[in-house]
């Protein structure tokens, strides 16, 4: 079960409007983010925290993404979402 929706994330000044889903798999969740045209992955840790992770197949897209804005995100999933 995918769900699209727009993540409003605040960096450096700028208001931005994230392209986002939530996949919803068995027991578990995870929420795609697409930032700078790539797309990021964001899932629960073992401590319920969410981390960012490039999937495979798009290793060979990556492009340097700001870690700040990473970590951002992150916070944001976790306050809107928990």
């Amino acid at each position: 079960m995918e769900q699209e929706f727009e993540l409003p994330v605040e960096h450096k000044g700028q208001q931005l409007m994230l392209k986002a889903s939530l996949l919803v798999t068995g027991y578990t969740h995870k929420f795609s983010v697409e930032v700078d045209e790539q797309i990021i992955v964001f899932e629960p840790d073992e401590e319920g925290n969410y981390r960012g992770l490039i999937p495979y197949g798009e290793i060979a897209n990556q492009k340097n993404v700001d870690v700040e804005l990473l970590k951002i995100i992150a916070e944001v999933i976790e306050h809107l979402f928990k």
